[in-house]
């Protein structure tokens, strides 16, 4: 019986530490959720539960050892997760970045058929956001979660933002037909450089800014 009750405690005392490194992980990442952005994140649910998966009925791995891999994989996590935050190269190569797969009324189909796009795929996207004649739309990215974000001809706002942790979009700003040059300008008129911006939208003809904190000395 003693042996049995010490195999349902180490059972019992592996998901119950399974269970807080999935909190502090989700805590950590600032995230109020595990639903999967990047690839990151999806890496960082499929090893964290086959890690758990497999090792609360494994009795020959202690929980020392569960303890030892859990942490080893917590720190691979939020070292890649710096890195892909601080370093847009490793992002991009991580990552990925958005596609551009429709261009003023046109399918780009060698960037969508290297996403992995079918023509069926696309089609799918385009109605189910509202698209009856692709003639209307500017521009059509394929976002890192599989979603499409559409820009349609004579829109004055754009739905995704122009600069991102301080750095220039320049997808965004060709769909409005401006340059860094113009968006260094319109940062200026607001006393911002571009590093002061966490992120900025292009909103009825105006540049509208989020900027970090900034800190009194």
């Amino acid at each position: 019986m003693t042996i049995l009750q010490d195999l349902y405690f180490n059972t019992a005392l592996k998901l119950l530490l399974g269970f807080i490194a999935f909190i502090v992980q989700i805590q950590l990442a600032g995230k109020s959720n595990l639903a999967p952005g990047t690839i990151v994140d999806q890496m960082q649910n499929f090893v964290l539960g086959g890690i758990i998966g497999g090792v609360i009925y494994n009795t020959s791995i202690t929980v020392l050892q569960f303890v030892n891999v859990l942490l080893i994989w917590t720190l691979i996590v939020f070292v890649t997760k710096y890195l892909t935050n601080h370093y847009p190269r490793i992002k991009k190569y991580i990552d990925g970045e958005p596609v551009l797969v429709v261009l003023r009324g046109r399918v780009q189909v060698a960037n969508a058929t290297r996403a992995g796009l079918s023509a069926n795929d696309l089609a799918y996207k385009l109605r189910t956001s509202g698209v009856a004649d692709i003639r209307t739309v500017n521009r059509a990215l394929l976002e890192l979660n599989g979603q499409l974000t559409i820009v349609k001809q004579g829109d004055t706002s754009i739905r995704f933002p122009i600069i991102l942790d301080g750095k220039p979009a320049l997808e965004a700003l060709d769909a409005i037909d401006k340059d860094v040059a113009w968006l260094t300008q319109a940062l200026a008129a607001q006393g911002y450089a571009l590093e002061d911006v966490y992120m900025a939208n292009y909103l009825d003809g105006q540049v509208i800014v989020a900027p970090y904190e900034r800190t009194s000395r």
